[in-house]
């Protein structure tokens, strides 16, 4: 290989371990909980299949944790909070006027399969 050539290789995930899960009542309610955890700073929520979600990754600055990401591809996220919304909107507006931005992740495989475990964990 040239000196400026470069191999560039796709490696997912191949597991993600969520280790706990809420399922709120209404999109209202993951936009307050996302903007209450977040310190009252404005703060992101996923949506895909019809399930707007929040997730928290743990760190991978552990030697054990990095050595499981990197040799097995699994991931650890010690919570996602979860409602069903079956349509995309851009924004979750709550009663207390807290706007909160949804991103469409509705093109990415790992996205789409995590939502729709979530739909079957009623």
């Amino acid at each position: 290989m040239d000196k400026g050539e470069v191999d560039i290789k796709y490696a997912p995930f191949k597991e993600i371990v969520i280790m706990q899960r809420n399922l709120f009542s209404s999109p209202d309610e993951i936009a307050r909980f996302a903007w209450i955890v977040a310190g009252g700073k404005t703060a992101g929520l996923y949506w895909a299949e019809g399930v707007t979600f929040v997730y928290f990754p743990l760190s991978a600055s552990t030697e054990t944790a990095a050595k499981t990401l990197i040799e097995d591809g699994r991931v650890y996220w010690t919570f996602v909070g979860y409602t069903l919304m079956s349509k995309y909107q851009s924004i979750i507006e709550t009663k207390e006027k807290i706007m909160v931005p949804v991103i469409n992740m509705s093109s990415n495989p790992m996205f789409i399969k995590v939502a729709s475990w979530l739909k079957t964990q009623k």
